[in-house]
């Protein structure tokens, strides 16, 4: 998933996070304490609110205006990414209605639709669209690096690695190293990815927050799937730098489950059960602590997954195969799930949820596939590697 707002986007592994997290009706919970916070609302005063109610009285007052319609989609974006909440992909496309079917939009057009199409797991289109505006624009960083976002989530790290040195002159070099250094660390490169990354922080200005807390996110989700302790010290930093950044939360949430601290996970992520990503963190968390609450938190998920695949939305199989899997206890439910979201997306989480469920099911075609993933990347994620081991050992 992109992470909207700062430049580079980054793929929900990654960067694009969370990151992406689903809002969708459910069944109705009752808490059993009337002090419970159910939800944290946006603030519509703020100067993100602002800012989109004045965007939105611009493009209304030229209906036919690409700029203003673009800056409108754009800050849709930037809200269903900050908030978690899809609704507001919907708006960003009816913002570029005029165009939305035109192969020969403008370019900024293309673009947008594009990271919209991302977000929605369209590579190919999204990919289609950012091709045709780079044949027009060879120097376009925005096209660039959301390129080489999609590549990477698609597992084409070669392709993706050749658009990051392009953006030299185009963006700040921190962001220039980082999407170097971030494909890097998914192909047997981890310690040189992290030397580039801690040398790149230690040069960006403090004022870039969203940098800080992208670069330091990264190192983070490097040093958990490496098994290095360092990891909660730069997610704390990059929380630091962006408190509400709701890829981060996730991924330190799964550094605490992996590390036996679920009673952690609960204040971090709990006031944020409208995002699916984040509650289903918070529910495996009540589970491990056999909390009474788990119940109310899983069912609620599982109403939400069901509203999902009711309207032919697919976006988030690979969170719906950990819910069947860790929460839900259905093994052959969780392996069919984890792998048609390969069949789409190939970051280091979905390797994991395809390999714990291959274990589960003692699925040898999955089980080969992991291995496979591993040896041709080099890809260094030591969850992976020990189940992997674990049943190539036993089938022997």
């Amino acid at each position: 998933m992109i992470r909207c707002g700062r430049t580079p986007c980054r793929v929900a592994a990654g960067a694009m996070a969370l990151l992406v997290a689903m809002v969708t009706s459910a069944a109705p919970f009752i808490p059993s304490d009337d002090a419970q916070v159910l939800e944290r609302l946006p603030d519509r005063g703020s100067t993100q609110y602002r800012e989109l109610r004045s965007l939105q009285a611009a493009a209304a007052a030229s209906p036919g205006d690409v700029a203003r319609a673009v800056a409108l989609a754009d800050a849709y974006y930037r809200v269903s990414r900050s908030e978690g909440d899809p609704r507001y992909l919907g708006y960003a496309q009816a913002a570029l209605a005029p165009w939305w079917k035109d192969p020969d939009a403008p370019t900024a057009v293309l673009i947008t639709r594009a990271t919209i199409l991302q977000s929605n797991h369209e590579f190919d289109r999204a990919l289609a669209d950012l091709d045709r505006a780079l044949a027009r624009e060879p120097k376009n960083g925005r096209a660039l690096l959301v390129r080489a976002t999609v590549l990477t989530v698609q597992g084409k790290y070669g392709q993706a690695r050749a658009d990051c040195p392009k953006l030299f002159g185009l963006a700040p070099e921190f962001y220039v190293f980082a999407c170097i250094a971030g494909i890097d660390s998914l192909n047997g490169k981890s310690a040189a990815a992290v030397a580039t990354l801690e040398r790149s922080l230690a040069t960006l200005p403090a004022t870039d927050t969203s940098g800080r807390a992208w670069g330091e996110s990264l190192l983070g989700e490097i040093a958990h799937r490496r098994g290095d302790p360092a990891a909660e010290r730069h997610f704390r930093a990059a929380l630091a730098a962006d408190p509400r950044d709701l890829y981060t939360l996730g991924a330190y949430g799964d550094w605490l489950l992996d590390n036996g601290r679920a009673a952690d996970v609960v204040p971090l992520v709990g006031n944020d059960m409208r995002v699916d990503a984040l509650l289903l963190r918070l529910a495996l968390a009540q589970k491990a602590l056999q909390r009474p609450e788990a119940d109310a938190s899983l069912a609620t998920l599982r109403a939400r997954f069901a509203a999902s695949r009711a309207r032919g939305d697919v976006v988030h199989r690979r969170e719906e195969a950990r819910f069947q899997l860790q929460g839900n206890g259905d093994s052959q439910a969780a392996l069919r799930l984890a792998l048609e979201n390969w069949n789409v997306q190939r970051e280091p989480a979905d390797l994991r949820i395809l390999a714990e469920a291959a274990v589960a099911t003692n699925d040898a075609g999955a089980q080969a596939t992991v291995r496979q993933w591993l040896e041709q990347t080099g890809l260094e994620y030591q969850a992976v590697s020990g189940l992997a081991g674990k049943r190539e050992s036993a089938s022997k």
